[in-house]
């Protein structure tokens, strides 16, 4: 997906779950009787406007979210309709709708994505049984070999390819510097030692990938500034199976890989079989914009099947799948706090928006999929106890009820300005942890 697609994916991604974010707000401001003075769609300068009894509804130029501006957020303004003059426990309610909205909308969009269905690799349900090891590679150093079973790793069981990554990030954020990952070769049992990997991927960090057969599942026609795709300038086709490349017989899709990338740009002689037929093709790969690694625009095939459930089970998996996403998030920021998990794990906005590219790319259902666990993400980072966010507004709001008084005022600003610095930090240092991944 090209620069403007994910440009757009993420801006729609970003832009609906923070306007949601804002309605929670809205609707629980209005009904305490808080006047709301500005419903905004966006930020910056103001496109289009109405005003509707006591609210200007708003659109403007800056499409990432909105903002709910409330009568009497300020202190010492003596009137019913202020939010300053309610009581704390109705403050709290209304900081607390924000969150609870992208709560409410992750379980919404995940019971969908169940209820629908979605296309699942076949080997997701099958055991971890390793078709390939990445040269270089974190599981290549600890000494996992192809024909290898993975059941178990740093002590969390792994029955299928599907549990590889959850288990992956639970024995991560355990805190141990090294990890064992227990094995099946033939039938002795082997445990494996070495140092604890990255948790921003699973079986991608680990370095391993199941067998994939070398049959071609798509040909890209167009390569986004590049143009035809070689494969489809020479007439590959879905199903091609292949047999040669470069003379050397290959077994694997990860062996026609290497082998492609070893031509580094030099024509490439492939022998395929389709159908009956065997064919020689000859194609000079294009060099990746990104990557800068050879390729000819295919990808395998990898057999899939669909996953839908009834209403009521959807529900229940949404539900069951935002437990397990919660659970893991907290472990997570505990990890960070105790020194377990490095601050290189954290992505910012540029690592959101390639996942709502990437994710957007593979269809609607993705991108829903995506959209509620970024929701998710959003509910539980506003419920942290910082200044500035809905967390540090209620933590306020809680020691106001138990003062029975209002903070004093100069507390309040060192509070705001202290969250202001801490968030804008926090800003500036994820996106130059994104911009470092970028080159690496």
């Amino acid at each position: 997906m090209g620069f403007f697609e994910t440009l757009i994916a993420f801006l729609i991604l970003v832009g609906f779950l923070i306007w949601f974010h804002e309605l929670g707000h809205f609707l629980f401001a209005k009904a305490f009787g808080v006047k709301v003075e500005v419903f905004s769609v966006g930020f910056g300068p103001r496109i289009f406007s109405k005003q509707v009894g006591e609210t200007l509804y708003q659109v403007s130029a800056i499409p990432l979210g909105g903002y709910v501006k409330l009568y009497g957020e300020e202190e010492g303004i003596d009137d019913p309709r202020a939010f300053s003059s309610k009581p704390p426990w109705q403050r709290i309610l209304i900081a607390l709708a924000g969150p609870l909205f992208n709560l409410i909308l992750a379980v919404i969009l995940f019971t969908v994505v169940f209820k629908v269905g979605v296309e699942v690799p076949k080997y997701f349900k099958e055991p971890v049984l390793v078709g390939y090891v990445e040269e270089n590679s974190w599981a290549q150093k600890v000494g996992i070999r192809e024909g290898d079973r993975i059941v178990e790793i740093g002590g969390v069981p792994v029955e299928k390819w599907e549990d590889l990554r959850k288990a992956l990030i639970e024995s991560a954020l355990k805190g141990e510097r090294e990890i064992a990952v227990k094995v099946l070769r033939g039938k002795e049992e082997i445990i494996l030692r070495g140092p604890k990997p990255d948790i921003e991927g699973g079986e991608e960090i680990l370095g391993i990938q199941p067998f994939i057969g070398p049959v071609v599942g798509s040909v890209i026609e167009e390569i986004p500034g590049l143009g035809p795709s070689p494969a489809f300038q020479v007439g590959l086709r879905r199903g091609d199976v292949i047999l040669e490349v470069n003379g050397k017989r290959v077994k694997s899709w990860y062996e026609v890989v290497e082998e492609i990338r070893k031509s580094q740009g030099r024509p490439i002689k492939l022998v395929i079989k389709r159908e009956d037929k065997v064919i020689e093709k000859t194609v000079v790969p294009v060099i990746h914009p990104g990557t800068q690694k050879p390729m000819l625009g295919i990808s395998p095939l990898v057999e899939t099947y669909k996953v839908s459930y009834s209403l009521g089970e959807a529900l229940n998996k949404a539900l069951e799948r935002t437990w397990d996403l919660t659970k893991l998030t907290f472990e997570f920021l505990y990890g960070l706090v105790t020194g377990s998990v490095s601050f290189n794990a954290l992505g910012g906005p540029i690592a959101i928006a390639q996942f709502a590219g990437q994710s957007a790319q593979l269809g609607l259902i993705p991108y829903l999929n995506s959209m509620a666990f970024i929701s998710l993400q959003l509910a539980i980072f506003n419920l942290l106890p910082l200044p500035i966010l809905d967390g540090g507004l209620i933590l306020l709001f809680l020691i106001e009820m138990i003062r029975r008084r209002p903070l004093p005022e100069k507390f309040k600003e060192y509070w705001q300005r202290a969250g202001f610095a801490l968030i804008v930090t926090l800003m500036f240092f994820v996106i130059l942890n994104d911009l470092l991944r970028l080159i690496r």
